[in-house]
């Protein structure tokens, strides 16, 4: 078995200004090969900002990104996306009046040659087909092939993203704040798929649920006005009191 010795992504000194506002600042970042990190703080931290301009959603105005030893600092996201990067949005985007197979298939032929074909050769079809049923396995939606995104809860719907979000095969997988908006329940039944996905893709987890979060996460990253605050084990987060003076509180005790 090949050990990765040097980190699959490498952030040094990123930045990202919007006109006078300083959004981002300064960034170092390493991640590891199958690597699970969390990037935490609260609204306006700077989290999603850092996970666009990693993904090339946004240009970074200062500073260097690397990828799988690529500078991919002036690449655009579509090109990202063919080394192996993969995302969810914090808003949903799925095809309501399709079915969870449909969407499933969709992505799966889209990024065959990065766009959507219109002519698929029946037997090819039936190839991506079964590659859009096995994701659907893959992410506990099983035997809900046909039912309709749009009648599926919050929860299932987050769980049908990350399935699209694979479609592409990624080594790096950033989902922003899946969590956001789910029952108790169905952020246990989210963690359950995070802490069984493929340890051989690198994850970088967005949430404000610390719960689900430091159980998932072996790095945690803090910020805090657009910086990097701390970094550490969710142990360390746990126990820093700059963390909980700033986010948890001191009452804050995270579930098991």
């Amino acid at each position: 078995m090949t050990e990765h010795v040097e980190p699959i992504l490498r952030l040094r000194g990123v930045g990202r200004r919007f006109g006078g506002l300083q959004a981002m600042r300064d960034v170092d970042l390493d991640g590891a090969h199958g690597e699970r990190r969390a990037n935490l703080g609260p609204n306006g931290a700077g989290k999603t900002t850092l996970v666009n301009v990693i993904s090339g959603d946004f240009p970074a105005t200062s500073g260097s990104i690397e990828f799988l030893g690529h500078d991919v600092t002036g690449e655009p996201a579509r090109e990202r996306a063919k080394l192996g990067m993969g995302r969810t949005y914090q808003k949903t985007r799925l095809f309501h009046g399709l079915t969870v197979e449909d969407n499933l298939y969709l992505a799966v032929l889209g990024v065959q040659r990065g766009h959507f074909r219109p002519v698929v050769v029946p037997r090819r079809d039936e190839a991506l087909r079964a590659r859009a049923r096995g994701l659907c396995a893959a992410v506990h939606l099983g035997g809900r092939e046909r039912a309709l995104v749009g009648n599926l809860s919050h929860g299932e719907q987050r769980q049908l993203e990350i399935g699209m979000a694979r479609a592409s095969d990624p080594t790096l997988m950033m989902l922003d704040e899946p969590a956001s908006g789910l029952s108790r329940g169905e952020r246990v039944a989210l963690t359950d798929l995070l802490l069984t996905l493929d340890p051989s893709i690198t994850l970088i987890l967005i949430e404000h649920d610390m719960d689900v979060a430091l159980r998932v996460a072996q790095q945690v990253t803090m910020m805090h006005d657009g910086a990097v605050i701390v970094e550490g084990t969710p142990s360390e987060i746990r126990a820093n009191q700059t963390v909980h003076d700033l986010y948890l509180g001191r009452g804050y005790q995270a579930d098991g």
